[in-house]
């Protein structure tokens, strides 16, 4: 199905047992960060290796069979302004106290959503990590001109993990909310584990 424009990418950090990281350990104290208008919203997702390549059996002179390898889903992600305590959980940094970061010698795990939508606009095509880590490769620097200021976004690359709950094992999973069993709140709840929808209180003063 053709996909047009990217309108939301959500994460959270995870913990030993794959559930959201809430409060101040957390991304966001739901547990659930949307990269939304805080951060100027993301530019792109290009998700690759989707599925793995097929391998051809050969036998008497003629292809008899084939299998396809495992997929390495990836999504490059790019955000116009994420906050640096934010970029440096997701990375696995760890501050120093004094203004410095530094590699922590663990990636953190964190469960992705995509949300893009079909070229009427009329619904949502969703592309789900339930398991993933998340690295950054390379910064680009450059100087400003006398005509133009050069600005960088951060450029982020989420590698996919297994995820047991998902067909043994399969490392993604995509949502379409044209589907007569589309549940909005079901799908966050799979994507990330421990999610609960919140509640309002009404009071009625008597």
């Amino acid at each position: 199905m053709a996909n047009v424009g990217l309108k939301m990418v959500k994460v959270a950090l995870l913990d030993d047992n794959d559930q959201i990281i809430k409060d101040e350990a957390g991304l966001d104290p739901s547990g659930i960060l949307a990269l939304d208008d805080r951060f100027f919203g993301s530019t792109q997702a290009n998700l690759s290796n989707l599925e793995g390549s097929v391998v051809k059996v050969s036998g008497n002179n003629i292809v008899q069979d084939s299998y396809v390898n495992p997929a390495a889903p990836t999504a490059a992600i790019t955000v116009n302004n994420l906050s640096q305590d934010i970029l440096n959980k997701m990375l696995g940094n760890e501050s120093d106290g004094a203004g410095g970061y530094v590699f922590s010698g663990v990636k953190p795990r964190l469960a992705l959503l995509i949300e893009t939508e079909t070229i009427d606009r009329k619904n949502s095509i969703y592309f789900a990590f339930g398991r993933s880590q998340v690295s950054r490769a390379a910064v680009n620097i450059a100087t400003d001109t006398d005509t133009a200021i050069t600005r960088q976004a951060d450029a982020l690359t989420f590698t996919a993990l297994g995820v047991m709950r998902w067909n043994d094992g399969q490392p993604y999973k995509s949502f379409y909310d044209g589907d007569d069993g589309f549940d909005e709140e079901a799908m966050l709840a799979d994507v990330f584990q421990g999610y609960s929808a919140a509640t309002t209180t009404t009071t009625v003063n008597i």
